[in-house]
């Protein structure tokens, strides 16, 4: 698949959601179109797995010394 951005992969995937929603696609254009959601959401899996290896959060230390630790959502804050 071409570089694409996440915003618009995932955009292409929800009008095909909606279409396949709406019932209106003769069976084969179904079939493609799941087909091609199924690939927009790999794509989309693909790029926030990366999104999420790259942020990290910077922690003080006691001793003033400055830690990168993995970003985690915390349940408090999720909700």
């Amino acid at each position: 698949m071409a570089e694409k951005k996440f915003e618009k992969a995932l955009a292409e995937l929800e009008e095909i959601v909606h279409a396949l929603e709406s019932g209106d696609l003769p069976l084969d254009e179904s079939l493609k179109a799941f087909e091609k959601g199924m690939k927009l959401v790999q794509f989309c899996s693909r790029k926030l797995e990366e999104a999420e290896k790259k942020v990290t959060m910077l922690v003080r230390a006691e001793g003033g010394e400055v830690d990168q630790v993995p970003f985690e959502i915390r349940e408090e804050d999720a909700g």
